[in-house]
């Protein structure tokens, strides 16, 4: 046995090839070879890695909060549209189908701000330049938006102006509604018209449609000839070409120089280049890819003003959480019903009884047909129908049933976001 002296003053015993130490120093085994510095440095290493990964994720919480924060803050909520309209409640058309869910999209014409004043003087007044009815199934399987003409007569309610003021109910175009009060005047005037309720509404501007068709590397459409407008800056050749914003602010606004220079055909224009939109933000490469994704939320909630229940990422996810399952077939757009107005071609008019077959239709979530082959400006093709009680045998046994015809639904002259406008 050789009792000595360690390092540390650690006095130690050797008996035979063992060695047993005072506890004068580190611990028998905590040498730098030693199990229990390895338990030790092994255990510390543990209490790192978890606060670094609580660290993470309080970090990502914390951005994903600022960001949650920062895109739900860019929405403007219309407050003086959720008050006008709870001031005629009871006015208002009541829902009929629990869970579907009417949208007015419309998009302003102000030139108010630096990037919408190259479009024009600022006025001080604005108007509906594009006015969507969209109607989302309650089961989510079908979205129908409907196109109203800014040119379509119809009578006016007494509406709240921006200086408080109030107007007096009058028969006129219906872009004016947004002119005199805003979303709410339009929202009581869609009301008025179609007897349907309209949930909630969005306005988007010049700018903000810009910075959506940018945010997603711009929208591919389909020109049948080239283009060459200076008054909407476009030239463009024949062929599939891929819009940018301004670009595509041009194609659906202009009127007079492309088509036949109808509304109603720079309506079905606009009808088939939101189709091509919303292919485009539901491709994977846009939902899919978060560095794609945020641009195209950050424009799209900064271009928007909507109904207070909506101004937020939670509002509109809960309203589009559905959409992403709907075949592209059955996301469809139309124009309703409509013809020159009789005491002047410039100016529109319903044409009945289709228009109101179609806002039942709406109102009671009945599924709508759309075909490119109906013929502009007239009725929706429907077969006669034929409920007559007829009997199929002109010699009838006592037990012979009636023949019932049940015609097909009524076909409107449309466009889904599955057609390719090339074909």
């Amino acid at each position: 046995m050789v009792v000595g002296a360690g390092r540390a003053g650690c006095s130690y015993v050797r008996r035979g090839g063992a060695v047993v130490g005072g506890r004068t120093g580190p611990a028998a085994g905590a040498s730098a070879s030693g199990r229990g510095l390895v338990r030790r440095r092994r255990r510390r290493g543990v209490r790192i890695s978890v606060f670094a990964v609580t660290g993470l994720v309080v970090a990502a919480a914390g951005a994903g909060w600022a960001v949650y924060a920062k895109l739900s803050g860019n929405i403007t909520p219309d407050e003086a549209a959720a008050a006008e309209l709870a001031r005629y409640e009871k006015e208002r058309p009541t829902s009929l189908v629990k869970d579907a869910r009417n949208i007015l999209l419309i998009g302003s014409d102000s030139r108010e701000g630096d990037d919408n004043a190259r479009y024009g003087r600022d006025s001080g007044t604005e108007r509906s330049d594009t006015t969507i009815l969209l109607h989302l199934a309650a089961g989510r399987d079908s979205a129908t938006a409907v196109s109203l003409p800014r040119d379509l007569m119809v009578d006016l309610p007494g509406c709240r102006r921006p200086d408080g003021s109030r107007s007096a109910p009058r028969f006129a175009q219906f872009n004016q509604a947004f002119q005199v009060g805003g979303s709410a005047c339009t929202i009581r005037t869609v009301e008025k018209l179609t007897d349907i309720r309209v949930d909630h509404h969005v306005v988007v501007d010049f700018h903000g449609f810009k910075e959506m068709v940018d945010a997603v590397d711009g929208v591919e459409v389909c020109l049948r000839e080239p283009i060459d407008d200076r008054a909407a800056k476009l030239r463009l050749p024949a062929g599939r070409v891929t819009l940018d914003g301004e670009q595509a602010l041009g194609y659906v606004r202009a009127r007079k120089s492309l088509g036949d220079g109808s509304d109603t055909e720079r309506m079905e224009r606009q009808q088939r280049f939101l189709g091509a939109l919303v292919n485009k933000v539901r491709s994977n490469d846009v939902l899919l890819n978060p560095a794609k994704l945020y641009p195209v939320l950050d424009a799209a909630t900064s271009s928007l003003t909507t109904d207070p229940d909506l101004a937020s990422l939670r509002g509109l996810y809960e309203l589009v959480r559905g959409l992403r399952d709907i075949p592209m077939e059955q996301v469809q757009f139309l124009t309703v019903p409509r013809e020159s107005y009789a005491f002047d071609a410039n100016r529109d008019q319903l044409v009945e009884p289709e228009a109101e077959k179609l806002f039942e239709r709406l109102r009671t979530d009945t599924p709508v047909v759309v075909a490119g082959n109906v013929p502009r400006g007239s009725a929706p093709l429907r077969p006669t129908d034929s409920r007559d009680g007829s009997y199929g045998d002109s010699h009838p046994g006592p037990f012979a049933q009636p023949v019932v015809t049940v015609s097909p639904p009524p076909t409107f002259r449309g466009n889904t976001a599955a057609e390719d406008t090339c074909e």
